[in-house]
């Protein structure tokens, strides 16, 4: 077949989940010059496109709240086909992903043989399901003949001159009023996790915090508008002195923030994909979920720390509401030493970044 002009990447999952699909509009940029690459994205996940060279376009479908329904995933059907699409690439895996792209009338869409909806698809390929999910995502591209690029690949963000000067403003503002504030020399903390199995305890985050700030590091906490209270009340214990931008921040502008750090640590969550993306180091706990899911980090520096030998991990894909045997070993026995260990190795490698 002839190269596609128009492709569509359906990616309607978490925010996390964009960032890792991302390495799919990069191959692209690189295997087929002059191709225009959109992507269907919920609200949440449309901003750190933005300005992202290898995306032409971000088409935002409210499925949970405005186009909730059948109705308007017919309409949103609609205006996909009046874009005369040649390809859809669907990592998203469920029935109403496949039923909009195909009623949508794109002639090649592919998706994984896992797929709720994998009857509407035209090519099927197999869910590796011990592959990273970058490489998962990129396998992708085998039927239209692309390879998967050689080597590691991840995501790259690219805030804008927008984004950096809201962090800029954010960090002149914590400076002046907690004094002392040295910006080169950052770790970001990341508490917050949509799945409460996910979550290291905030009182082992608010130890670990305690020792960086003894370390003579400054701390910054990221996450979104659901994040704020539990990132306060980590600030309120170290006496406001760590920069709350829990909910101030725009994802890509959290990327932004991020990228300024020394360190993230993360739970297994949207946080660590973004400071992939920004080439920021990165320690990521892991509890109800493993490694082997394929949403580890994967840069040189990276960590991952987590309870091993545990019998019931993982408990769930993605994780719960509470531990289903009601002991959280997974994440008790995870003591703040051993991050900060972790997080101090990583501050003391000679190649480590250093407020960028």
């Amino acid at each position: 077949m002839n190269a596609p002009r128009r492709v569509l990447i359906f990616q309607t999952a978490f925010l996390g989940d964009v960032v890792l699909t991302l390495p799919l509009a990069q191959a692209l940029e690189r295997a087929l010059p002059g191709c225009s690459v959109s992507f269907v994205v919920i609200p949440a996940a449309a901003s750190v496109l933005e300005g992202h060279p290898a995306v032409h376009d971000v088409i935002v479908y409210d499925k949970k709240k405005s186009q909730r329904g059948l109705s308007a995933a017919l309409r949103l059907s609609g205006t996909l086909r009046g874009r005369e699409f040649d390809v859809a690439l669907v990592p998203h895996r469920s029935l109403r992903s496949a039923l909009i792209v195909a009623a949508a009338r794109i002639p090649r869409r592919i998706g994984f043989d896992t797929s709720a909806g994998r009857v509407l698809l035209t090519d099927r390929v197999p869910y590796r399901r011990d592959a990273h999910e970058i490489d998962r995502n990129l396998s992708l591209l085998a039927p239209l003949g692309l390879k998967d690029p050689e080597g590691t690949i991840v995501p790259v963000l690219h805030p804008l001159g927008r984004d950096r000067e809201a962090v800029d403003a954010l960090l002149r503002a914590h400076t002046a009023r907690v004094g002392g504030f040295d910006a080169a020399h950052i770790a970001a903390l990341a508490p917050g996790s949509v799945w409460n199995t996910k979550r290291w305890p905030e009182g082992k985050f608010l130890a670990l915090a305690r020792s960086l700030r003894n370390s003579g590091i400054h701390l910054v906490l990221v996450g979104g508008t659901e994040d704020r209270a539990l990132c306060g009340r980590i600030a309120d214990g170290l006496e406001g002195e760590p920069l709350n931008a829990a909910g101030e921040l725009s994802p890509l502008q959290s990327a932004e923030l991020i990228r300024r750090c020394r360190v993230l640590v993360s739970n297994d969550s949207a946080p660590a994909h973004l400071a992939m993306g920004v080439g920021t180091p990165v320690v990521t706990i892991f509890g109800a979920t493993v490694p082997a899911f394929g949403f580890a980090p994967r840069g040189p520096l990276d960590r991952v720390i987590e309870t091993a030998g545990l019998s019931c991990r993982p408990c769930s894909i993605h994780g719960g509401e509470r531990c289903p045997i009601e002991t959280f070993d997974c994440m008790e026995r995870i003591s703040p030493n051993t991050v900060l260990d972790a997080v101090i190795q990583i501050i003391r490698r000679p190649d480590s970044p250093a407020g960028r």
